[in-house]
């Protein structure tokens, strides 16, 4: 159930961010604000973007619905993206598998709303190249209150984290941009990397930047070599830190006890 409202958020929020920011524009302009229908996470209910129909509650059962529904719309018969049942599927996995690995208590809470978090982040980094503030901000500060109580880290490593995780990337950003004049990534990803340094602390940061590096450059080569993707088109770095965040959040530790381990050995 919690990964059909994140399709919701993953669809609807970059377009509230839109609308808004064309209603900051013509403030700035001097214009009269245009009025909009109403148009948030929860209103206009779901419908089909081909005919328009709305769907029904037993058509929006997560999972069981798009099998049942032969992956195409009741009205009209066009197809339903697979990112739908996928999105679902892999947060009710995730979920599950966290409260397994962590067992009862605050620490499988925490986990299970930094995957949601992370889950959605990705989607639409993915679609539109934004991390949103409305997503990345509060994840950082209920990061910094999970370990108020000590859940993943203790609170001084936790603020440490969200400050070191922001300059890292934040002096790479600015370098890059020195040496070339480009941008090599957003300020979103500042952001999520300070929320991830919130929630597990500094000392996971640079196994949590290596995992998204390593990742990030194989599927970056593979798009350019399979589908003949120029290097100028920019790839989304924010999925790939979730990726590493969640790598880091389950096997942070034997990881880096792991390596610590073989640096040592003569």
């Amino acid at each position: 159930m919690v990964g059909s409202f994140l399709n919701v958020v993953i669809h609807r929020l970059p377009k509230m961010m839109e609308l808004e920011w064309h209603q900051q524009c013509a403030e700035l302009r001097g214009e009269d604000s245009v009025t909009t229908p109403k148009y948030n996470l929860m209103f206009p209910g779901s419908a089909c973007p081909n005919c328009n129909h709305t769907i029904r509650p037993w058509e929006n059962i997560p999972v069981i619905s798009y099998i049942w529904l032969r992956g195409k719309c009741s009205e009209c018969q066009s197809a339903i993206s697979m990112r739908y049942p996928t999105i679902e599927g892999i947060c009710g996995f995730l979920t599950a598998f966290a409260a397994w690995h962590f067992g009862f208590g605050l620490a499988a809470v925490g986990a299970i709303l930094l995957i949601w978090a992370l889950l959605a982040l990705t989607a639409i980094d993915f679609d539109t190249q934004l991390l949103p503030d409305d997503i990345t901000l509060p994840l950082l500060w209920l990061g910094l209150m999970f370990n108020m109580f000590n859940v993943f880290t203790d609170l001084s490593d936790a603020v440490i984290g969200a400050v070191i995780g922001y300059l890292v990337l934040w002096s790479v950003y600015w370098m890059f941009k020195l040496l070339t004049g480009k941008e090599g990534m957003g300020y979103g990803d500042f952001k999520l990397l300070a929320a991830l340094g919130a929630w597990l602390g500094w000392k996971m940061l640079p196994l949590i930047i290596l995992l998204s590096s390593l990742v990030g450059a194989v599927v970056g080569i593979a798009l350019m070599l399979l589908l003949k993707r120029g290097r100028n088109i920019p790839i989304p770095f924010g999925p790939y830190l979730a990726g590493g965040g969640l790598i880091a959040l389950f096997w942070g530790q034997q990881l880096t006890q792991g390596y610590l381990q073989l640096i040592a050995m003569p």
